[in-house]
Formats: structure tokens, sequence, C-alpha cells
């Protein structure tokens, strides 16, 4: 026998002859409190459940068209997603909380907000599953036992699936069971007799049996004297380490006492990310109507962009999400914002001058297991209900580029505040749905239905994951806008040229979108995926219309050399205008390729598409330097910029830091 196999089996029978005998300690008070049961359940996006007593069917996995209860960091940041951290076995409730950034989707500085990855930002627990953790072996039986624990009390031998008569100490063991009646098994139905303990484990379960034993014995006077001394012995051989167990309790409970009364709040956690952005690109000069436009802002700058949420739970299955975002730096300016800032804007940008402003107030409740819904004045669209297929979607700590984020067609209409819902129909089946205006709070041109100057979208996704591998998205959007412009802010945004009507530059289309996504994780460090989008806008003061067209293929590399690292190569085109045939009521056209594209005098009423088609490239890898700060260089290439091959190649360099907390 090895020393340490020798080792076990002194420990496991020196426990269990002990125990049997503890009770001579019933002479006199106990004094270290009852050992009671410390295991650890599994943490996972339930790890929010774990902390704030939230509903689990309140949360959704990045995993797609299945509801899973772990999630990665996207935002704050180890996507970890946000993370992954992500996948145990799918249930059948539903989520309507999806991840976090601070992301600017449009030139009217659009911030996502999913709160799947700011629930990163909470410690996660052990996993109650790996042998290294301490695990109660024994309990009180008067105490309740945990419904989540599948074995709890133990109450015959044979329930112990790893015991079997032949045991050397299977006698000691049987007598504990069934006498004494303080003994439990793991919840897989074990009892791991070979596994080593600590002296701690020891005293715990010694003085747990003491207690069962002093109740059993109540009023009995006829002890065998030779095993009292013998217990005697023992207990006053651990009597230090009982002590050393009751000081830690204090020492905790005092610790817990002091968070309690220094808390910020009983119901609200605080989440925040902070990116810092040091970014530059070549640049020369690009034609916009006819003229040869300088493209000045190539200087090596910094931005700066911080979001801070409030979690607050207002009941085990609802919550209410507040966020605010401050920012500052750009990698264009106004003279080349548009239309270059669609081509060139990087993920992380928001800037406001760092004044702070509110890009969350939604109110989100879960009905029974399956259905969630969402309603708010801020952050209620496409973008934070719908689940993203790509799951390391995320300005802090996903893709560098704006359009390398997402389908752009599920940023169409810029929503602000509205209603949605999320529904899983199946175990992978889900639908989403949303309803959302650009201007809910203003009266004369706005409102929740619109107005002169307000953007509505409607639209819905469903989400099927045929293979725990396989997740796959179909998006439809509905969506007017009175000034002509998609309002994704990439590539080919602006789609029906403006003029002045009443005092406002309109031109109105109603637009009809329609989208393709997946994602295939083909070996756990290999993710293959991609998208395509489609919209048709029909002009409403006039007759015709505009259709664009974007894809996307990309390469993820999960824990590309380390765990939490993530490499990621991105191809695709960005939105593209391929036919228009714009003409207002007064006959005039108002089509965009023929006016901005031209390198001659700049003609509206030239139809067709763009002339040619610009290519996206990016390469990033993020280095996970700690649980809550993460590192991301990165090149983004970009091939006959503005769709049009007279414009010389862009090439941006960045490096993005990223605090999450």
């Amino acid at each position: 026998m090895t020393t340490y196999g020798r080792l076990g089996k002194t420990a496991s029978s020196a426990l269990m002859f002990a125990t049997l005998g503890c009770w001579v300690t019933s002479f006199s008070a106990a004094q270290a409190m009852p050992v009671e049961s410390s295991e650890q359940q599994p943490t996972d996006l339930a790890r929010l459940t774990e902390t704030s007593g939230v509903d689990p069917g309140l949360f959704v996995s990045t995993e797609t068209g299945r509801v899973n209860s772990p999630v990665e960091i996207a935002f704050p940041g180890t996507e970890a997603e946000i993370t992954t951290e992500l996948a145990v076995s799918a249930t059948s409730e539903v989520g309507m909380i999806t991840s976090t950034d601070s992301l600017m989707e449009s030139k009217d500085t659009f911030v996502e907000t999913k709160v799947q990855d700011l629930a990163q930002a909470l410690p996660e627990m052990e996993d109650s599953s790996d042998p290294t953790v301490p695990d109660p072996l024994f309990v009180d039986p008067l105490d309740a036992v945990e419904e989540s624990d599948p074995m709890g009390q133990v109450t015959n031998v044979s329930q112990l699936r790893d015991v079997s008569p032949g045991d050397w100490a299977y006698e000691a063991l049987r007598s504990l069971v069934e006498r004494y009646g303080c003994i439990a098994g793991y919840p897989d139905g074990t009892f791991r007799g070979n596994r080593a303990m600590t002296r701690y484990e020891f005293a715990a379960g010694v003085n747990a049996c003491m207690q069962q034993i002093e109740r059993l014995i109540a009023g009995r006077t006829d002890f065998p004297t030779g095993e009292l001394e013998t217990l005697q012995r023992l207990v006053l051989e651990f009597e230090a380490e009982l002590a050393t167990l009751g000081a830690r309790v204090d020492n905790l409970e005092g610790r817990t006492a002091l968070l309690e009364d220094n808390q910020f709040s009983t119901t609200t956690k605080i989440f925040g990310q902070a990116i810092l952005g040091v970014q530059g690109r070549s640049g020369d000069e690009f034609v916009l109507a006819g003229n040869d436009i300088s493209d000045d802002d190539t200087n090596i700058n910094v931005i700066n962009n911080v979001q801070l949420s409030l979690f607050t739970q207002l009941s085990p299955r609802s919550l209410l999400l507040t966020s605010f975002q401050a920012g500052n730096g750009s990698t264009t300016t106004p003279a080349t914002r548009d239309p270059l800032g669609n081509f060139v804007g990087l993920g992380y940008e928001g800037d406001n001058d760092n004044d702070l402003r509110l890009t969350d107030l939604n109110y989100r409740q879960l009905f029974g297991s399956s259905f969630a819904l969402i309603v708010g004045p801020e952050g209620v669209n496409p973008v934070n209900v719908f689940r993203g297929v790509n799951r390391i979607e995320s300005a802090g700590s996903g893709p560098l580029s704006r359009f390398a984020q997402r389908n752009p067609i599920i940023s169409i209409g810029n929503g602000s505040g509205g209603i949605g819902f999320d529904w899983q129909i199946a175990t992978r089946l889900s639908l989403q749905g949303v309803y959302s205006s650009s201007l809910p709070a203003e009266p004369e041109n706005g409102g929740i239905f619109g107005g002169d100057q307000t953007t509505t979208t409607a639209g819905a996704q469903l989400v099927a994951s045929p293979l725990d591998t396989l997740d796959i998205s179909l998006q439809y959007i509905n969506s007017y806008s009175p000034n002509g412009f998609l309002g994704t802010g990439v590539g080919d945004d602006r789609v029906a040229l403006q003029q002045v009507n009443n005092g406002f530059l309109r031109g109105p289309i109603n637009t009809n979108a329609f989208g393709a996504g997946l994602e295939w994780r083909v070996i756990p460090k290999l993710t293959v995926g991609g998208w395509a989008g489609y919209t048709d806008s029909d002009f409403e003061d006039g007759s015709g219309d505009a259709q664009t067209f974007n894809w996307m293929a990309f390469l993820n590399f999960p824990d590309l050399f380390g765990e939490g690292n993530l490499g990621g190569i991105y191809v695709g085109q960005p939105p593209k205008i391929t036919d228009s045939d714009i003409t207002d009521d007064a006959g005039i056209g108002r089509n965009v390729p023929g006016f901005f594209s031209t390198d001659g005098i700049p003609n509206a009423f030239d139809e067709g598409g763009q002339p040619d088609t610009t290519t996206h490239l990016e390469v990033f890898y993020r280095w996970q330097v700690a649980d809550n700060i993460s590192i991301t260089p990165g090149v983004v290439v970009i091939l006959n910029p503005l769709h049009n091959d007279d414009n010389d190649t862009i090439t941006i360099g960045a490096i993005r830091t990223t605090f999450t907390f």
C-alpha cells in the first residue's frame, strides 16, 4: 500500500471510529457551533441569481436559440463571454437580459446595452464538482436538506453506490448511517471514502455528529465508560481545531455585518466598463459628390468610453436596468464623418464630450417559464432585445470595428423607447419581437407612435439551434424614417437624398429589411460564422426605392495562446446600395449613388447602384491580461472605401484596453 493510501485509510478510520463514540461529549455542553452544509452550488449566469435572488429564467445565454445557465464576458469583459464559460445544460426558461456594452451604433451615438455581459463582473463561485473543494460529509438530520441536493440525508448505507460490504470500514460507516444518522453522501450518490481530508474537515464532521448524538442520548445515563474515555481523548485532541473553526465563523459573521452596513443598496448591483483606445489610420483623399475631399483625420489619437449600469432586482422575476455612458474622442471630425465615418468607425466610439447621458431605463419581467417582457423609455430596440448569434459581439471584448459587431440591419431605426418580448418556444427554438421609437418623449414631432421627425421600428427574430454547436437566426425589420437614413451608422446608411420641407430635412422612407446569421462551433477553439442582410426602402414622397446588401464571414479562435484570449478574422462587405430609382413628387431625383459617388458632376437623377464594392478586412487578438483587464491590438483594411475604387485603400491600426468592474 502506498503512503497516500495508508494516510487516507488512517484518516477515514479515525474519523468514523471517533464519531461512533463522540456522544461522550454530551456530558458537557458543546462549545463549537453546529456545522451546517457548506456545499457550493454551480456558478453560471445564474451566478446573478445566486447572488441576487433573481429568477434564473430572466437570463439568456449567448448561445442563441437555447437558454442556458451561464455566460461569458462581453461587457465587462472576458466574454467571458461574458463566456464561456457558456454552455451548460439547456433549460426551458427564457431570458430577457442579453449583453451590455457602450456601443455607439450610428452617427447619433447609439448605445447598446446587454446585461449578460454585465453579469460577468460578478465574482464566480467555485464549481462544487471540483474534488479540491471540501464538500459536507456530515449533516444534521434535523436540519432542512437543500432541495437542489438530489442525495440529501443518507438513511441506509446501500444508498452510497461506491460503498460495498467488502470495504474494510463498512461496518463503521453503516453504524454511523443507520444508528446515528449523521452521514450524507455527495450529490452523485457516492461517499468517496478514499478521499483525503483536512483536520478542519475532521473537526467539522465530529462536531456535526456530536450535535446529533446529544439529541439521541438526552436523558440517558447507561453509557459504556471505555468508549467514553477514548472519545474524550479525541475531543481534547481536536479542541484547538474546533476553537479555530468557531473563531473563523465569528470573523465571517463580523465581515458580513460590515458589508451589509456599508453596501450601496440591498436591491441594486453596479457594473461598469471603461475602454481606452489608441488608434490611427492611413488616408489621403476621397471622392464625394464630384469633389476630392482631403482626409486630415489620420493622426493617432485616444478615445475613452465609460459605461455604468445599475441592475435593480425588484422581485425574484423582475428587474430594472439603468445605464449611463460618457465618452470622448472619435476617428472622424464633422468634415469627414458623413459618410466616411460609416466605413472607418470603431465599435467603442461614443463621443459626447464626456457628458453623462442616460442610455438605458427599462423594466424586464418574466412570465411563467418561457416568456419575458421588456418595456421602457430608453434602451429598447432590436440590438438589446434580439439574441446575438455571434457570442463575442461586444465593443469592449469583441471585434474592433463597428461593422464587425453584428448584422447592420439589426441596428436599423436607432430606437430608444418601446416594448419587446423574448419567447422560448421550445428548447432549441426562440422568438424575439420589438417595437421602438427614436423620440418617444418628444410631444410635438416625436412620440411613441412617431411624428414628423421620429423613426419607428418593428421587428422580429427567430433563432434555432438544431445542434448544440450550431445557431441559426432569421430577422425581419420594418422601419419608417423621415430623413432618408436607415440609422445603422454603417456603410451606405443614407439611401435617399433629403430636401427642406416645413423647416425639416425630409426624405421619408419605409424600409423592409431581411437578415440571416449563423455560428458553428466546429471545435472548442474554432468558430465559423457569418451573416447577410438585405434592405428595400420605398420612397414615401414620390416613387421608386433603394436596395442595399451586406455580408460578413468570420473565424473566431477562443482561448488562443491562453485561457480567456481570443483571436478573430473578419471579411465582409459593408451595406452597399445595389440599386436606386427614387424620384419625388416634383419629378426631382433623390438617388444617393448618382449624387455622391460620381467623379464628375453630381446628378441625383442617375439611377442604379454604387459603382464599386468596398471590402472590409479585420484581424484582432484579445489578450486577457487579468480577470478584469484585456488588451486588444488589431488591424482593419478597407479596400475601395465608399464603394468607389477611385478612393485609396485605408488601413486602421488600433489598440483597445478594456477594464471591467
